[in-house]
């Protein structure tokens, strides 16, 4: 298994407990007991962290996202899994700038094919392709950049 897909996997484990929990537990302690049951020779710990610490932080914004792209499924509804599933990819696909889309979108279909449900790929990809399409995604990517106006003295796009 790949290092970033196995890291992907044991953030998608941790923040399952964390949120199977009441969302109680602590992080770095459910990251580390990961570490040890899963893949002890493991070396991208700071990716985990990073991934696991960035949607926590980000929850409220990517729980949004989630109600309003999966609209048949109240938050609470969605089976554990696919919930922290769709959290990692929201999360790479909207706010993480160094996680190509097509990469997140992906990453997440397959780790929703190996732990969810018959349909979990499926409903993965139909909520972040909808993402997709109707945000602006990765604009850091594609913004044009930034000069001072001469005559104004004000920033603006080229």
């Amino acid at each position: 298994m790949a290092n970033r897909h196995l890291a992907r996997t044991l953030a998608m484990q941790t923040l399952f407990c964390w949120d199977f929990n009441g969302q109680k537990e602590d992080l770095d302690e459910l990251i580390e007991e990961g570490f040890r049951q899963f893949a002890p020779e493991f070396d991208d710990h700071g990716f985990v962290r990073d991934l696991v610490k960035g949607v926590v932080a980000n929850l409220p914004v990517i729980d949004n996202y989630i109600v309003k792209y999966a609209t048949e499924w109240p938050l609470d509804q969605i089976t554990p899994v696919d919930r922290n599933i769709l959290r990692i990819g929201i999360y790479e696909l909207a706010l993480d700038p160094n996680i190509p889309a097509k990469v997140a979108i992906n990453e997440a279909i397959e780790v929703a094919k190996t732990f969810g449900g018959d349909a979990s790929g499926r409903f993965v990809n139909g909520v972040l392709g909808a993402v997709y399409k109707e945000i602006p995604i990765k604009s850091i990517d594609k913004a044009s950049p930034i000069v001072k106006d001469e005559q104004t003295g004000k920033d603006e796009e080229k």
